[in-house]
């Protein structure tokens, strides 16, 4: 078997919009190594899109999941209940950064969870309205893809989105956009748009994923809140990809002082497993009436098992600390590489959530080119990098949290050296 002929067979068997990154195919895994089926390796700094926070087949995980695969795979939750799933819920419940009395729902997707904190603000507001943010990211259905702020590749070609969905500028210290301007942007919806008291939710992620790893001023999240308590406006915290240690807290919501109502989860939930869920105030997540949520695999077994194994390694093997050591390394590795490289505009992030920006030298734009280059260089010596941002001109850095140290030092010498060149 050759990575040439798998190429051949996937460009004849599925369709192109299914977009795929590297013409090589995977054999094996193992923490943070990627084997192919030709035998090449390569350091996995993408980790699934922040999916594998513990790493590729995490030994406890994998003991978890053939536990529950003797015991049962599937029941599906809404008929037949197991304690899994409720132990879960109380975990989640306990370690979610909003006060009062909580309730937790699982899905299988984040665009799932996403779609039913939607559902939620709806049922509980009575009111239609949803306000996200320009750079935002929240998944491939209708509805994600309306809230989702980016249109290529993501909304090309599929409108009409759902209604009632309205978009305002993300903070950018680079690209000059303040809080103030974000919420004279929410201020000129309530004039123009939409008044306030017909809108549910505000649906923010404290650090944009796809976005750029932008990272919310705590300005932001006060003025959010300030809002939404004024007007009766559902606050939802996206953490799909910032969840589970890879701020450096367990979900990036922790790094603030003001709190959502909701919050939605998934990615790192289960270490690879399909698993995500809504996390919020009882009040507001009882709101649905008995059969509005669910899903046949929502909270499938084996995944929840995955879950409570993650959950255990995040403490266990103190995977919030790891991620603000890990991250600082490699914040002062790209910090030097400004002194060479002139196009690494900025490096921002929290925790390992960081990203590198690249933008023209004379002309301050944002330069994709440059950024492809980078990911194409360092994967020419074995290192898988992820792009991003609204302009594509954004490398992500995504390493499991659990790469062995010497590995990790040997990524950062290859980084070094693609931005030389």
């Amino acid at each position: 078997m050759s990575n040439n002929n798998l190429q051949q067979r996937r460009l004849n068997a599925t369709p192109r919009g299914v977009g795929v990154m590297c013409n090589f195919y995977a054999s094996s895994a193992e923490n943070s190594t990627l084997t192919d089926v030709e035998g090449n390796q390569y350091i996995d700094f993408a980790a699934g899109i922040a999916v594998l926070n513990t790493g590729h087949r995490h030994p406890r995980l994998t003991q978890a999941i053939e536990q529950q695969l003797k015991a049962f795979t599937h029941t599906a939750y809404q008929i037949v209940p197991y304690e899994s799933y409720i132990s879960l819920a109380e975990k989640i419940n306990a370690a979610a950064p909003i006060a009062g009395e909580l309730k937790t729902a699982f899905f299988s997707t984040g665009a799932e969870a996403v779609e039913n904190a939607v559902k939620i603000a709806r049922a509980y507001t009575r009111r239609p309205g949803i306000i996200a943010f320009g750079g935002g990211f929240h998944g491939r259905t209708y509805m994600t893809m309306a809230l989702t702020g980016k249109v290529a590749p993501y909304k090309a070609g599929f409108g009409p989105f759902p209604g009632s969905v309205f978009h305002v500028p993300y903070p950018s210290g680079l690209h000059k956009v303040t809080t103030a301007d974000t919420v004279n942007a929410i201020e000129r919806l309530f004039k123009s748009d939409i008044e306030a008291t017909q809108v549910a939710a505000i649906i923010f992620e404290p650090v944009q994923g796809e976005g750029g790893f932008n990272v919310a001023p705590p300005e932001l999240i006060a003025a959010i809140r300030r809002i939404c308590d004024q007007h009766g406006i559902v606050m939802i915290a996206d953490e799909v990809q910032s969840g589970f240690a890879r701020t450096g807290k367990l979900f990036a919501m922790d790094h603030y002082q003001h709190q959502p109502d909701l919050m939605t989860m998934a990615k790192s939930l289960a270490g690879g497993m399909p698993l995500s869920g809504v996390v919020g105030k009882a009040e507001i997540m009882d709101a649905p009436a008995p059969g509005g949520l669910g899903g046949t695999y929502a909270g499938n077994p084996m995944a929840v098992a995955s879950a409570h194994a993650v959950l255990d390694i995040i403490e266990d093997e103190q995977l919030c600390q790891r991620a603000d050591a890990l991250g600082e390394r490699l914040r002062v590795v790209l910090r030097n590489c400004q002194a060479w490289c002139a196009e690494l505009a900025e490096v921002r992030g929290l925790g390992s959530m960081i990203a590198a920006e690249f933008c023209d030298a004379q002309t301050g734009e944002p330069s994709a080119a440059t950024a492809q280059t980078i990911q194409k260089l360092a994967l020419e010596q074995g290192l898988l990098l992820l792009t991003c941002g609204q302009y594509g001109n954004v490398i992500r850095f995504l390493y499991p949290l659990t790469i062995p140290d010497a590995q990790f030092d040997t990524a950062l010498r290859i980084i070094e050296s693609v931005t030389k060149k």
